[in-house]
Order: structure tokens, then sequence, then C-alpha cells
């Protein structure tokens, strides 16, 4: 039980590094998301959203000049009291009217630019989702290995859904808001200067806080992404090693962690939400509270007469005079305006739990757009051959002979035929900078050869094979391919001369004939089979219910991990490359299925130079080379016979003296 809470508060010191942090230590919003954004929305949908923009700029006047036209009708009724209704009717008429087509005008622009913003929502984040995951797919592997899965996918589900409202909605909102704002605020100051002092005041205490308390709220959202992220990549985690859990009974174990990430996501959530709620309503009573001041203020005004003078822009243009007393239709006129400038101020302030989750949902999204792509500097490119004169020769279609095209600085170019000599000179690596996995690694794998890799867990084999790929480079060293460093190689070209099959199969949602072709694309239904055949994997295919139409999903879940692994071995063997790398490949498959598998792989490695790590002994026994790795660095090699001969390490690893584990 002690050993179970220690691995615990590890695993929670790792997923929750900004645990005890305080708040004013949190995550900020990167500046310059919001201008990234914008850039990005108008590279996508210029044409759209100028049409949106106007069509908000519209609905935001005419949906203030209704207030100056309240002015106008309340002057016409004031100097109608007493008198003949019937010379002012027509002036009411015509100002009731006026203010109807406003109404209609601002309704036919808020539904455009509604149904606008609609497509342009939709097609905006279609079009992030593909540049996230071409992003992803030029990331090295390093990215995978270290990032947990389920916070990856958070960026596709939360976030992007983050970034749906704020642009459908909290976009939209703010500018109009601030378009209705300022036009409010210059009609205000226009009637009356001396009331707008009033407003300013009331401006000052909403930007204090607003400073404040969003703030606040901001820095628990973006936490509040970031701990959700962690969550789901806790139970991506658990689900897929949901087998493991429930044999060594760690349920309990399990549910004490996610209760403890589930407790950190409740805590920021409910910090976040405690700003946002209060945001709301501190606002709207500062609102309220302003609007009486305001009818206060002017109430004052028009007592005093010209005790206290009113100064109005008003005046000047009708009179020449700044200096007039205020009249009731004006302060009638500020109080709606003063309404509606809260009002306005009120409705930004409900999105501000929207807005700041999306704008932190954004910033992670940007983050991971910013991740730095897997560089390759590689100019070698593998291509089909012939043979003409005794000179190779490229050519467009598949030969069944392949040479690496080396571009030259003169201009010239030449072919080196594709053999499969590798050649490791003195490698070193180290995944982590002062942790070295492999020491002065060197070893020669001649065409055709099988080199096999024995060793415990953490000696440096699936390393090997890793470098090799370019999955990582190494830190000193070289790695020759046919006689060319690997660095000199395109990766891309590199890896499709490579077949790998791993230890951990992944097989992809489509038919079983999908899943080998995905070795090569365009291979024919015929290429396809018979590497089935090679792997001997067809029989088994042709029993199951669709035969090699049958569809796989879920990792193919509906088969055994014997069937699994055979699938991942033909598709290695239809990509028909001049290395193969086995992975501890049979290690899952039970002795049986191993026999077909070791009968169908000895037809596939036969010409090919082939890297095996295994941990049973009886799959390497016909391997020309057996390097014997410990901590990192090659202790024993040769031959089966050899080293049994030598009754070293891997006689005792043989004889059972030790155990590779």
């Amino acid at each position: 039980m002690q050993s179970t809470k220690k691995y615990m508060n590890l695993r929670i010191r790792q997923v929750n590094p900004m645990k005890n942090k305080a708040p004013n230590q949190k995550p900020a919003i990167k500046k310059g998301t919001m201008k990234r954004l914008f850039k990005l929305l108008f590279h996508d949908y210029p044409g759209m959203l100028t049409i949106t923009i106007v069509c908000i700029i519209i609905s935001s006047i005419v949906g203030v000049l209704p207030a100056v036209y309240i002015k106008t009708l309340t002057t016409y009724i004031i100097e109608g009291l007493g008198s003949d209704w019937s010379s002012i009717k027509g002036k009411i008429i015509t100002s009731v009217t006026i203010m109807i087509v406003f109404y209609i005008v601002g309704l036919l622009a808020t539904t455009i630019f509604n149904q606008l913003m609609a497509r342009v929502t939709q097609g905006f984040l279609h079009n992030m989702r593909t540049r996230m995951f071409k992003t992803m797919q030029n990331l090295p592997i390093k990215y995978f290995d270290t990032n947990n899965h389920g916070d990856i996918m958070s960026y596709y589900t939360n976030d992007t859904d983050t970034l749906r409202q704020l642009i459908s909605q909290g976009l939209p909102q703010i500018f109009s808001a601030s378009l209705t704002i300022v036009c409010l605020l210059c009609i205000m100051l226009y009637y009356s200067i001396s009331l707008m002092l009033v407003v300013f005041f009331g401006i000052f205490v909403m930007f204090k806080v607003t400073k404040k308390v969003g703030g606040n709220s901001t820095r628990y959202f973006i936490q509040q992404q970031h701990s959700l992220g962690k969550v789901e990549g806790y139970i991506e985690e658990i689900m897929n090693g949901e087998k493991v859990v429930k044999v060594f009974c760690h349920e309990n174990a399990v549910e004490q962690e996610f209760d403890k990430l589930n407790d950190v996501l409740f805590k920021d959530m409910e910090s976040a939400n405690k700003y946002g709620n209060i945001f709301g309503p501190i606002m709207n009573n500062i609102g309220n509270i302003l609007y009486v001041l305001t009818a206060f203020a002017g109430g004052i005004l028009i007592c005093s007469g010209k005790g206290i003078p009113n100064i109005s822009f008003e005046n000047l243009v009708r009179e020449g005079s700044m200096i007039a007393p205020l009249s009731i239709s004006i302060v009638a006129t500020y109080l709606g305006m003063t309404k509606q400038f809260t009002g306005t101020i009120n409705q930004v302030s409900n999105q501000i739990n929207s807005i700041a989750m999306a704008m932190a949902g954004t910033d992670r999204i940007f983050e991971l757009l910013d991740q730095v792509p897997e560089v390759d500097d590689g100019y070698v490119t593998l291509v089909n051959c012939k043979e003409e004169h005794g000179e190779l020769v490229e050519c467009a279609k598949r030969t069944g002979m392949w040479a690496w095209k080396h571009p030259h600085s003169d201009g010239s170019t030449t072919f080196t035929k594709v053999r499969g000599d590798v050649q490791l000179r003195e490698v070193d690596f180290a995944y982590e900078e002062g942790k070295p996995v492999l020491n002065n690694i060197s070893l020669y794998a001649k065409p055709g050869q099988k080199v096999a890799f024995v060793g415990a867990t953490g000696a440096g084999k699936t390393t090997i094979t890793n470098l090799i790929n370019r999955f990582y480079d190494i830190a000193d060293g070289k790695i020759r391919y046919d006689g060319i460093n690997i660095n000199k190689i395109k990766k891309a070209d590199l890896r499709r001369s490579l077949g790998i099959v791993l230890q951990d199969v992944n097989l992809f949602t489509g038919t079983v004939m999908e899943n080998i072709r995905y070795g090569k694309l365009d291979a024919t239904d015929e290429e396809c089979i018979n590497a089935a055949k090679l792997a001997n994997a067809h029989d088994f295919i042709t029993r199951l219910p669709e035969g090699y139409q049958t569809m796989l999903i879920s990792n193919g879940a509906n088969l055994s991990q014997g069937q699994r692994q055979l699938i991942s071995i033909a598709r290695a063997a239809v990509a028909d490359p001049p290395v193969m790398i086995m992975d501890e490949a049979t290690s899952s498959i039970d002795t049986r299925t191993e026999l077909l598998v070791q009968r169908g792989m000895d037809a596939l490695m036969e010409g090919r130079t082939v890297f095996v790590i295994a941990h049973r002994l009886s799959t390497v026994q016909n391997s020309d080379a057996i390097m014997v790795l410990d901590h990192g660095s090659i202790i024993e090699r040769g031959s089966h016979d050899e080293l049994i001969k030598q009754k070293g390490v891997y006689y005792q690893l043989y004889t059972g003296t030790f155990e590779l584990e």
C-alpha cells in the first residue's frame, strides 16, 4: 500500500506540476493571441468577414439612432402639450416611421451577419483542425513520447469547441458592443458634457472592476483548460490499460489518482466561475447606480436653471453657444442611452466566462501550431531504378530495384544501389542531456544479414532502431546506410527503405485488406494477398466473416493478439523494403503462431538486412550476429554458437542462469 501511495504522489506531481502555484503564478494568455486569430480569420474568409463587419457596424449604428429620435419625439410631445395636436401629428408619425425603419434595417443586418458568422465559424474550425493535424504529422516522435495523448486530443475537442464559441458569439458581441458604446458616448457627449462627467465616473469604476475581477477569472480559466486536458489524458491512458488495471487489482489506486486530478480541475473551475459569476451582477449594479446618478444629476441641472450651466455641443451647433439650460427631453434621452450603455457592458460581462475560456483554448491551439516541426536536412532520395549498359537509371515505375539518388554541388547526380548495408560507428545517444542511453555503439550489418539485439528492458535495443529510423538523431558518431550518412538521406525516403514491425500493433479502422495495403498504398489486391501468405496470415484471414474485406475497429479488437501481429507483419511485407526491423515482433504470440510467423519471416528476410529484437531467444538463434546489450553498451557479439562457446552473459541467458527482465 505504501508503494502505491508513493507511485500515486509521483504521478500527480508529473501530470499537475502547477497544482500548488498561487493564482498570480498561473499562466496568462500570450500577447498577440487575438491579433493572430484575426489575421487567420481574414486570411481564410476576407470577403465574408468584411460583409459581416459592415453588417455589424450598420446594426450597431441603427441600434443607437432611435435614442436620438426619442429626444425628438419627447420635444414634439412637450411642445404639443396644451396646443393643437394636429400641428405636430405629422412630425410624430415621421419620427416613429424612421425609428421603425431603423429597427427593420438593424434586424436585417443582424440576421445577415449571424448567418455569415455561422458559415465562417464552421469553415474556420475545419481549416484549423486541418492546420493542427498537418502540424501534428510534421512533429518529431519525441513530441508524442513526451506529451500526454489525451491532452493532445483535448486540442481537437475542448479547445476547438471554445474557439467555436469565441468566433460565433464572443468576437461579434465584443465588436458590436464596442461600436455601440462608442456611438452612445459620442451622442451623449454631443447633448451634455456635464452629464457625461457622471458617465465617465461610471466607466472608470467599471474599468477597475473589469481589470481586477475579469483578470482573476481569465487566469483561472486558462488553468482550467490545462487541468481539463490532464484529466482527459489520464482517462485515455487508463482506458487503454484497463485490462492491466484489473489484472493487478489497481481499481482503487487509479480511482484515488483520478479523484486528485479531478479535484484540481474542480477547484480551478470553481475559482474561475466564482470570479466569472460575480462579475456580471457587480457590473449590473454599477450600471443601475450610474442610471440613478445620471437621473439625479439631470434633475439638479434642470432645477437649477442657469445656476449650474449645462455644456452642450448641440447648443453650440444650434445657438452658437455651448452654455444652455438642460431640457427634460435631453435628460430622458440621456437616461435611455445610459441604460443602453450599461446594458451593453453587462451583455459583454455576462460573456466574460466563455470569452476567457475561449481565449485560453485558442492560446493552447496556437501552442500546438507553434511546435517546432521535425527538421529534415536530407537531400539524398530513394528512387526506382534499373540497370542499362551496366549503369543504374532512374525509373518512374516500380521495378523492384531501388537506388539512392545523390545530387552533388556541381550539378551531377550519382546513383547508389540499395543493398541494405548498415553501419553504426561509435554512436552515443541520450534522450535527456546528461543521461546517456547508448555508449560507443559500433556494429556492421552486411546486406542480407540478420542481426539480433538481446538484453534486458532499458538496455537500448529499441533505441538503436529508433536511431536507424531517425526518429531521434544521434549525439555523436555516425550511422551509414549503403555508405551514405543517414543525416544526408531525406527522412521519408529513409523510412520507406525500412520495414518495421512494432511490438505494439497499431491497426486502423478499415478492412483487413486496407490495413495490409497501408504498407504500400498503391499495392494491388494480389500483392496484399501474397504478403499475407508470406506472413502466414492468409489462412486465418480467409476464415474471417468477410475475408479480406472484414472491417477492423478499435485497433483490431475483434482479432486475437497473434492475428493482429500477423497482419502487421503482412503490412511490412507488402512494402518490400531492403531492410526490416522486428521490434519484439513475436513476443506477444503463442508458440504455434510463432512457428507460423517464423517460417513466413524466414522467407521475407531472404536477401534483406534484418534487425531483430526479441525476448525469446529461440527467435534469434538463426541470426548471423547477436549483439548483447547492457546499460547502453554492447558487451558481447557473435553468432549463437560463438556466444554459447564464450559462456558469457548470452550463455547464462540461454541456459536460464540470468533472466532478461
